[in-house]
């Protein structure tokens, strides 16, 4: 995965927001006690929060992990990346061993869609999806899938060293 800065990002995140359809995320109350700018990914309900501290969040809905492969606790946002390239972790090229090594950035069959925090927890992220009816569901390897427009919003938001908290 590589970082894109300046323009260049501005011009991915604005064309991801363009390119989907009508925001998914909404202004939510979230009296949860955690800090500004933290996300929270509640698994049982397929939401993920991004803490405002004003006692409100913004809601997205998310793809979590499918059954065996969801994780809780905590991590950090330790990357941010627009159009990433993707690498199938061992566990996922065991179950499909005949993806490449790589896909680049911006190809349809990427997963990572628009954007991607990567997380200090292995090789879990929170990405954007080629695949967006898979949003609200149980679909992935353990990352948390949100729309491309609602991960350029999120990416936008987001500081490196950000709390995730997953609960179930």
């Amino acid at each position: 995965m590589h970082k894109q800065s300046g323009w260049a990002a501005a011009m991915v995140v604005a064309a991801a927001m363009a390119a989907g359809p009508a925001a998914s995320r909404e202004l939510v109350a979230f009296d949860a006690a955690a800090e500004p700018g933290t996300v929270v990914v509640r698994t049982a309900e397929r939401r993920l929060y991004f803490v405002n501290g004003d006692g409100t969040a913004i809601r997205y809905p998310v793809a979590v992990g499918k059954a065996g492969k969801q994780w809780t606790g905590y991590a950090r946002v330790d990357g941010k990346y627009l159009r990433p390239a993707w690498s199938p972790p061992d566990e996922v090229r065991r179950d499909n061993p005949r993806l490449p090594d790589v896909i680049a950035g911006g190809s349809p069959s990427n997963p990572m869609g628009a954007a991607a925090l990567t997380l200090d927890r292995g090789e879990y992220a929170i990405h954007g999806t080629n695949r967006p009816g898979s949003i609200g569901t149980f679909a992935s390897y353990g990352c948390i899938r949100m729309y491309n427009q609602d991960v350029a919003d999120l990416y936008g938001r987001v500081q490196v060293g950000a709390t995730v908290v997953v609960t179930r």
